[in-house]
């Protein structure tokens, strides 16, 4: 192995445990805990190498960002590959997109929640969260019917965002979630 190459997969390494150390600090004790002071701390490396590879805490939140975005791109495509039809592909995934945002609370706030310096709604959107849209349009893409597929995919990403967002916050019953999903699912795959 060339030496090159050798620190370039040091460096990809290096990035990576960042982004881990990052994720499981905010997994464990909220967003506010990350620091890079901590985060470097964490990886055992000086704060100067973490400014090497990210400028701060904002860019480090946003790699952690896209990372989710892969993450939940690939469970509402396994979602809705495993559906049986286009109305049970739209009940799950919106299935797998409310347990993907309950299970991983601080990766979800990174994605959707807080300020990330991430191009939402454009040409230049970062691939894997183009990929997570993707799938939410062509789940509900077979019941779109005149309707603007992309207004409707964003419709039922906002009523399922909203719905998460509300219920995470206290703002709606948890009882009542399965009920309300359910609802939405109805709207979306007549």
């Amino acid at each position: 192995m060339t030496t090159g190459a050798r620190r370039e997969r040091e460096r990809a390494e290096r990035e990576r445990a960042i982004i881990a150390a990052a994720r499981d600090l905010a997994l464990a004790e909220g967003w506010d805990a990350v620091t890079t002071r901590r985060l470097a701390a964490e990886i055992e490396y000086s704060q100067p190498v973490l400014y090497s590879h990210f400028k701060g805490k904002d860019a480090i939140m946003a790699a952690v960002a896209v990372e989710g975005f892969a993450e939940l791109a690939t469970a509402l495509a396994t979602a809705r590959a495993s559906a049986a039809g286009p109305r049970q592909a739209v009940a799950d995934v919106a299935a797998a997109y409310v347990a993907f945002a309950e299970q991983r609370p601080a990766l979800y706030d990174a994605m959707f929640t807080l300020a990330v310096d991430l191009p939402f709604a454009s040409q230049s959107v970062p691939t894997d969260l183009a990929r997570g849209f993707a799938e939410l349009a062509d789940a509900v893409r077979p019941v779109a019917g005149d309707d603007d597929l992309e207004a409707v995919a964003e419709t039922f990403w906002g009523g399922l965002h909203g719905l998460v967002t509300l219920m995470r916050s206290g703002r709606l019953r948890r009882a009542d979630q399965d009920r309300r999903l359910a609802v939405l699912v109805r709207c979306f795959s007549r």
